[in-house]
C-alpha cells in the first residue's frame, strides 16, 4: 500500500482487511475535507479497485444510474452493458462483472459517498442490501470499501436501524482531523519551513484537516495565507462554511443552529441551554443531532470535576467552525487583510488563548506523555467554583483537570504567549487562590500539581516555584 502521511492505524486496518480469508464490509465516515477518499485511493494505488464509482450529490435517481454505468463501463470496457433503469439491475450487472473479474488478491469494491446514492423513492438501499446479504457477504476474495461525508445518513442507515445492513460492517473507520505532528509533516511536504508556533497558529485555524493546509501558498506569511483564504473576495474557501454542513447532514439547519449556539459559549452549553439557544424541540430528533455532531467531531462533551452524568456539558471542538463563527461570517468581504490587519488585536489574543486550550485538549495523548504519566489511568474534566457571595459568575475555573489514578491531579494552566509566559503577582495570587478553591470541594486527599502548559515555557522569576510541571508546545507535536 502506498506511504502517505499519518494514519498509520489506518492503513494498518486497511491492510489486514485486505489480507483476510474472508469478506469484508469497512465503512469509511468523517467530516467532510478530512482525506477519506485520498486515504482509500492511496493505500489501493498499486493494488487497484475491481470497481469504484461515487456519488453525485443533491442529484436524482436516473443521474446516479447514468453515472453508475459510465463506472462499469470504465472498469469493464469490454462488457456490454446496457441501460439500468434501477437500482436491483446495476447491482446484478455489477455482481456479474465482479464474477467474470481474475485478479490476485481480494476484489476491491469502493463505494464513495454511498449516502448520495440513496435518494428518494430510488430502493437503493434495499437493492444494496440483496448485493450484499444475498452474495457479497459470502465471498471470501471480496472487500467491500463503504465511504461517505453523510455521517447522520450513515450512523442510522448502517450503524442503528435495525435493517438489513445493521451490523453488517466488519469494520468502521472514523478519521480524524491530522495531529500537531502530521500537520507539521504535510506542511513540510507542501514546502513549508515553519516554525512550530505558526503551525500552532494555522492549527488553530483550520484543524487539522488536509485540504484547508492544501490551500496554503509557501510564499506568503501566515497572515496573509489566512486573508488569501478565508478573507478575500471569491478566497479559495470563502464558501466552505455553507457546504460543510450540507454535504455532512441531511436537513443541516438545525445542525448549523446547534454549533452556532455552541460558537457564542465559549466553554460550552448544557443539552437544556442549547434548547434554550437554539429553540430547537426537547425530543429525539435534537438528541441525535447531537449526537451525530459528537460523532463526527464538532463537537466534544466533558464534566465538571465532582459533577454527574446530568450535568455533561457540550463544547464546539472543530477548529475551522469556531474561526468562522467568530471572525469570518461578519468580516469576509469588508477587509480582504483583516486578519494581517487585526495583529496584536485583543480580541484576536483571547481568541487565540481559548484555541490553545483546545489545542491541549485534543492532544492528551502526548501532554500526558510529556509529564511522564502516558501509562497511568486519568480522567479529564474542568472544574469551577462559585464566588462565595453567590454571584452567577464563577468565582475560579480551571479549564483542565488531569485526575491521576495514583491519587494526583494535575491542574492544567494553559497559555498561547509569543515568549515565555510570566507569572506576575496578580497571577500568582490567582492560582494561589483556585488551588486553595480546588482542595476545598474534594470528597478525598488527593495531591495537586500546578501545571504550566505554554508555547514557549515558563519564566523563572520569584513566582515561579509555584509551577510543579511544565509543558511546551514542542511536547505536543509528539508523534503517538
Amino acid at each position: 500500500m502506498a506511504k502517505i502521511i499519518g494514519r498509520k492505524k489506518e492503513l494498518k486496518e486497511l491492510q489486514r482487511l485486505y489480507e483476510s480469508d474472508e469478506a469484508e464490509m469497512l465503512v469509511v465516515y468523517g467530516r467532510r475535507r478530512v482525506g477519506k477518499t485520498f486515504l482509500i485511493n492511496q493505500a489501493f494505488s498499486n493494488i487497484g479497485f475491481t470497481f469504484k464509482t461515487t456519488g453525485l450529490l443533491r442529484q436524482n435517481m436516473q443521474a446516479q444510474l447514468s453515472n453508475f454505468r459510465e463506472a462499469l463501463m470504465e472498469y469493464f470496457p469490454n462488457a456490454e452493458i446496457g441501460n439500468l433503469d434501477n437500482w436491483m439491475t446495476a447491482f446484478s450487472v455489477l455482481k456479474k462483472m465482479i464474477i467474470q473479474t481474475k485478479t490476485e488478491g481480494k476484489k476491491v469494491i469502493f463505494f464513495d459517498e454511498l449516502p448520495w446514492l440513496d435518494t428518494k423513492g430510488s430502493n437503493f438501499l434495499g437493492a444494496f442490501e440483496w448485493f450484499w446479504n444475498t452474495w457479497g457477504n459470502s465471498q471470501d476474495n471480496l472487500m467491500m470499501i463503504i465511504c461517505g461525508s453523510a455521517t447522520n445518513w450513515i450512523i442510522k442507515k448502517l450503524f442503528s436501524d435495525k435493517g438489513g445492513l445493521y451490523n453488517r460492517a466488519s469494520s468502521k473507520m472514523f478519521l480524524r482531523p491530522f495531529t500537531l505532528a502530521e500537520t507539521e509533516k504535510y506542511l513540510q511536504k507542501q514546502g513549508f519551513d515553519l516554525e512550530r508556533y505558526d503551525i500552532a497558529q494555522i492549527y488553530m485555524i483550520m484543524g487539522g484537516i488536509p485540504y484547508y493546509l492544501k490551500q496554503l501558498e509557501p510564499g506568503r506569511t501566515v497572515a496573509d495565507n489566512i486573508d488569501n483564504c478565508f478573507f478575500r473576495k471569491n478566497g479559495k474557501l470563502w464558501d466552505e462554511y455553507d457546504n460543510l454542513f450540507k454535504t455532512l447532514f441531511v436537513n443541516s439547519d438545525k445542525y448549523e443552529r446547534i454549533v452556532e449556539a455552541l460558537s457564542a459559549k465559549q466553554k460550552g452549553l448544557t443539552r437544556e441551554e442549547i434548547l434554550s439557544a437554539t429553540k430547537l424541540p426537547d425530543n429525539g430528533v435534537t438528541s441525535q443531532a447531537v449526537k451525530d455532531l459528537i460523532k463526527c467531531g464538532f463537537i466534544r462533551t466533558y464534566q465538571y470535576y465532582g459533577q454527574t452524568s446530568k450535568d455533561t456539558t457540550y463544547q464546539l471542538a472543530d477548529f475551522y467552525t469556531m474561526f468562522y463563527n467568530r471572525f469570518i461570517k461578519k468580516n469576509y468581504g469588508h477587509d480582504e487583510h483583516f486578519w494581517t490587519h487585526l495583529l496584536d488585536n485583543p480580541k484576536k489574543n483571547n481568541w487565540q488563548g481559548y484555541c490553545f486550550e483546545q489545542l491541549c485538549k485534543d492532544h492528551i495523548e502526548p501532554l500526558k506523555h510529556a509529564l511522564g504519566i502516558g501509562s497511568v489511568l486519568t480522567e479529564q474534566s474542568c472544574w469551577f467554583s462559585r464566588s462565595k457571595d453567590q454571584n452567577p459568575e464563577p468565582g475560579a475555573q480551571i479549564d483542565l483537570l488531569i485526575d491521576r489514578r495514583d491519587n494526583y491531579i494535575n491542574v492544567c494552566e494553559m497559555k498561547f504567549s509569543v515568549g515565555e509566559f510570566v507569572i506576575d503577582k496578580d497571577y500568582s495570587t490567582k492560582l494561589r487562590n483556585k488551588l486553595e478553591a480546588l482542595k476545598s470541594t474534594l470528597k478525598k486527599s488527593k495531591g495537586l500539581v500546578l501545571t504550566m502548559v505554554t508555547t514557549f515555557g515558563v519564566k523563572h522569576n520569584m513566582y515561579y516555584n509555584q509551577v510543579k510541571q511544565e509543558v511546551v508546545l514542542d511536547d505536543l507535536f509528539l508523534e503517538m
